[in-house]
Parts: C-alpha cells; structure tokens; sequence
C-alpha cells in the first residue's frame, strides 16, 4: 500500500444518494483523508469537492457503464495503490415502463451500470481495501421481487442484493464488511430519468423517503456490520411480505 492516508472512494457522487454519501462519509469518518469522487459530470464533481471539509479529493469524471471508465478507474488504482476504507458503489439509473415499449439500450443500459460497473469497480478495489473496511453497496427495496414495469430496474438490483450478500460472507475473513442498501422511493434526481415513458405511481410518491436519512441509517448499518440496510417501517413490512407471500399474488398487488 501508498503512503496515503484513509481513502473513500464513491461512483455516483454526482447527484442523489452518492452525493449525500461523500457529504455524510466527510462529516462523520474524521478517518478518511482523502476521497476519490467518480461520476460522469466533471462540474457537479468539483460542486461536491467544496462541500467535503478540506479533505483531498481526486476527481474522476468517469463513464462506468464503459469499460474505458473501468480501465480508466483500475489504472488509477494501479499507479497511486490506495489505502480504500470505504467503498461506495451509488452509481445507477432505474427507467419505468414495460420491456417491450423501451429502447433496448436503455434496458441494456440499466444491466451495464446496476450489474457490470458495480461488480468491475468492486472486483478492482478490493486488492487495496483495508482491514475493517466497509462496501457499501446501493440495491433497492425493488430487488425483495419482481416488479412489472420496473422489470429489469428490480432484477438488477435483485442481483446487487444476492452478489453483496455472499461477497459479504467471502470477505469475512478480511474483516471487511459489505452492506446492500434497499431504500424504496428516495428524493432524488433518480426520477428525472425514471420517468422517461412512464410517470412513478402515487403511492410512491406518497412513501418517499428523504437521501440524507437514508444514507445515515445505511452508514450506521455498515458500521455495525450488517448485511442489508432497510430505511423506514414502511420498508421493512414490505421486505417481510415478500419473504412470506407468494410472489404471483405481490405482482398482481404491485401492478
């Protein structure tokens, strides 16, 4: 390992619950020295590096969802050999609407940046986390099912769900933890792009929650080690539900 001190290193930085990571990482983990900031809008970057309390920051504008973005990111691990305390994986989209009356880049574009750049940007960060390291990792209340008209939305972050959980288990012996986080419907920017054909139904409009919650409750979670972080009653009943009742009946309540 470099000469570095404690570094965190956060995709999505940009906007929404990645944004609220770094703010939150700066305030609360006097620990980390510097923070490696990646997203693809250089100027939101430098926006969020003012917010982070003199810490040194690397700026990295970055496309994930492209394997130049993953070489790009691997090659700067590579050269500077990081002391990475807290990994952040916040970068992804969700896009409403059935498969069928979508764009099949967008449906494709949903699996390269939710799956592919999430488990790249894990696989070539782990040789530099330290011991008593934390991923967190941001999956989704959508990954506890499937979820017509948000299908491919749910099955990736399903995946983020199951690849934390035993990369968890396989990581024990490192003492470094992976926590997944399932927020449900959070205010963010997520639903700009989420609209794209169709608009959010009310009923999430109604139960969103606020990023700054969740991301303290997700950082409390990693800290005590557990595996997945649910924010809200709300949250937690449906996780519940979705373990106990049959799956056929919760698509036909969701649709």
């Amino acid at each position: 390992m470099g000469k570095k001190g404690n570094v965190a290193i956060i995709t999505g930085a940009s906007s929404g619950m990645g944004r609220e990571f770094a703010v939150q990482i700066a305030q609360n983990y006097p620990s980390i020295h510097e923070f490696w900031i990646v997203a693809r809008r250089r100027e939101r970057l430098e926006e969020l590096q003012e917010k982070l309390l003199g810490r040194r920051v690397k700026i990295l504008a970055l496309d994930l969802s492209r394997q130049e973005g993953i070489d790009t990111l691997e090659k700067a691990l590579a050269e500077e050999q990081p002391r990475v305390r807290i990994l952040v994986n916040a970068a992804g989209f969700g896009i409403i609407g059935k498969i069928g009356k979508m764009k099949e880049e967008d449906c494709t574009g949903m699996v390269d940046t939710n799956c592919r750049a999430l488990t790249a940007v894990t696989h070539i960060t782990l040789p530099y986390m330290t011991e008593q390291g934390q991923i967190i990792q941001m999956a989704s209340s959508a990954a506890f099912m499937p979820q017509p008209g948000f299908a491919v939305y749910a099955a990736s972050k399903s995946y983020v769900l199951s690849f934390s959980r035993a990369l968890g288990r396989e990581l024990a012996g490192r003492g470094i933890t992976v926590t997944a986080v399932c927020p449900g419907p959070v205010k963010t920017e997520f639903f700009d792009i989420a609209e794209t054909y169709e608009a959010v139904k009310l009923y999430k409009k109604l139960t969103m929650a606020r990023a700054d919650r969740v991301v303290y409750q997700a950082l409390v979670d990693a800290k005590h080690g557990r595996s997945v972080s649910v924010y809200g009653s709300l949250m937690k009943g449906f996780r519940i539900l979705a373990k106990f009742l049959p799956v056929d009946f919760l698509m036909l309540f969701v649709k």
